[in-house]
């Protein structure tokens, strides 16, 4: 890698690209279904905050425990014990690798548009899955640099979103926004309201997962200072291109419509503005993304299990190397995970929505307790010189806190459940990761948590066996 330090501009363009993924291709429908665009405008200010908040709370970590550079997961082990800084990991790893699972799904019906024969379900889980393998054994080969991949793929999906943002608020009709504004029938009802933007939360957290990864740019930057400016110059730019693209699309196309159009639904939209060429644009842009996102994506799953085997949080049969330094074992584990729940949705009424909606539920432990360290760390004034101001980054994480605790009420308890019965079995991971270390797995604490988390995977199973939860 490269010497040269990356100034201002260049960290927010890596912000920028590093947060656009491929769930702004069908974001007008996806948070359109279940709100109206005055709950979505709401839904977006609280997400603007609520990341802005996280994004500074990882910064501030960054400073004040540099030491600590395994993973997110490090600052709820440092914080909170061994168990909590375990089920942190494994909840990340799942996040990433469900998120995979999200990614190849909507792949193949950007790759239908071309190729109906994708548009059966067999056909699209046998083409996911070649591409899976294809990837894998292409990182068995040691390709871990994705440079330029990246390069090309932030390319491609800026491009046309750009251009769908701009057709958007050109082809913008008032009359069509304005129909039914808060999205109750009528007028404005606070507990109507809230409860559509509570159901906007989760789209809006896939689109921003990733956000701690800003912190990773601070040892390229040209100066420590501008690394915090250009996460929230790039978090701004990112919201605010997210949020015209969501509105915008409600003022092109009446609600009802939009919310029946296929994925992606940016394409379609695009469609009935500009004709078939603008659908052609936007699903070469969304291939194009979703090839170097799974990719990455790939590699950073199978990195996350090696990483934490590396720092005894998971057994050692994780940190196993082939000779060409990949995660060999991490890798196979990982992907089989994510060609088994690719079968699933053969047999489930599984969409993309389900999918990432798991994924961001299941991200949401590495994030709170994130929060709460660096909030035990203001409060405390643990990594602070004497006399040093801790106002500001107290208000931060509090806030930082807040959101993730909403955040996992806006989830839902099917979904939460559903995370439960993946959580579970970590439980046996950790123990043997306890056991070579020689060290107790299970303290009165754990046991307690342990037992809860039990009972709602318990539950959840249960809850299943009845027909009350889907599985996806």
């Amino acid at each position: 890698m490269s010497d040269k330090k990356l100034g201002l501009f260049s960290l927010v363009a890596l912000v920028i690209g590093s947060m656009i993924g491929a769930g702004v291709f069908s974001l007008p429908s996806d948070i359109a279904r279940s709100a109206g665009p005055g709950a979505i405008a709401l839904g977006w200010l609280i997400t603007g905050i609520g990341m802005i908040a996280l994004a500074l709370t990882y910064q501030a970590l960054a400073n004040r425990k540099p030491e600590l550079d395994g993973g997110i997961y490090s600052y709820a082990k440092a914080g909170f014990g061994d168990f909590i800084g375990f089920n942190s990991a494994w909840g990340y790893w799942l996040s990433a690798w469900l998120g995979n699972v999200a990614f190849l799904v909507l792949l193949f019906e950007a790759i239908a548009y071309f190729f109906p024969v994708f548009e059966n379900k067999t056909m699209a889980v046998l083409g996911a899955s070649v591409i899976l393998w294809g990837i894998h054994f292409l990182v068995l080969r040691g390709v871990r640099d994705a440079a330029i991949v990246n390069l090309i793929t932030t390319v491609g999906k800026l491009v046309p979103i750009i251009f769908f943002a701009i057709v958007a608020v050109i082809s913008f009709k008032a009359d069509i926004f304005n129909a039914d504004f808060w999205g109750t029938g009528g007028g404005f009802d606070m507990a109507k309201v809230m409860e559509q933007v509570r159901s906007t939360m989760m789209v809006t957290l896939w689109v921003f997962i990733g956000v701690e990864g800003a912190v990773v740019l601070s040892g390229r930057a040209e100066r420590k200072s501008d690394v915090g400016k250009a996460t929230v110059l790039g978090l701004v730019a990112t919201l605010a291109l997210y949020v015209i693209i969501s509105l915008a699309s409600l003022g092109v196309m009446p609600k009802d419509e939009l919310t029946k159009l296929a994925n992606p639904t940016t394409a379609y939209i695009l469609k009935s503005v500009v004709g078939n060429w603008g659908a052609t644009l936007i699903n070469l842009g969304l291939i194009i993304s979703l090839s170097g996102a799974t990719l990455g994506w790939t590699l950073l799953a199978a990195e996350i299990p090696y990483v934490a085997a590396k720092d005894k949080v998971l057994p050692s049969f994780f940190a196993k190397e082939n000779e060409n330094k990949a995660p060999v074992n991490s890798l196979w584990i990982t992907n089989g995970l994510i060609q088994l729940f690719l079968i699933i949705t053969l047999f489930s009424e599984s969409t993309y929505q389900a999918l990432y909606t798991i994924a961001s539920a299941a991200i949401l432990v590495p994030y709170l307790f994130s929060a709460l360290y660096q909030l035990k760390l203001s409060s405390t004034g643990e990594g602070y010189a004497s006399g040093e101001s801790k106002a500001f980054e107290l208000f931060i994480s509090a806030v930082a806190s807040v959101y993730a605790l909403w955040l996992i009420y806006a989830a839902g308890l099917e979904y939460l459940l559903m995370c439960a019965i993946l959580y579970a079995p970590g439980a046996i991971f950790y123990w043997k990761a306890k056991r070579e270390a020689g060290a107790k797995a299970f303290g009165p604490i754990e046991t307690v948590l342990l037992m809860g988390l039990m009972a709602a995977a318990v539950t959840a199973i249960y809850l299943m066996s009845k027909g009350v939860i889907s599985p996806l």
